[in-house]
């Protein structure tokens, strides 16, 4: 499923207009994401947990030469299922 299908989805299913839910979901993705960015958890219960993590430096290699590379830490987001969510799944 892409965007456009989940509009069109969640405007049938809160009966609104698509550009409604289009807005309302991109809003909320906007704030999950501002909120991940500054180191904030976001959790939805029934459906998972928004957090950032840190991933350490390590030494790689260039794959053309073969000279270890040293790739810097970075943060991430991460996403854990919520209980609700993982026994839709079985």
């Amino acid at each position: 499923m892409n965007k456009a299908q989940l509009i069109e989805k969640l405007a049938l299913r809160a009966d609104i207009t698509k550009s409604q839910a289009e807005n309302f979901l991109d809003a909320t993705l906007e704030v999950i994401q501002k909120a991940v960015a500054k180191g904030e958890e976001v959790k939805l219960v029934g459906f998972g947990s928004f957090s950032r993590s840190s991933r350490k430096s390590r030494k790689g290699r260039n794959p053309k030469t073969g000279a270890p590379v040293e790739i810097p830490g970075v943060k991430v987001p991460r996403f854990k299922p919520g209980k609700e969510f993982k026994e839709l799944m079985n």
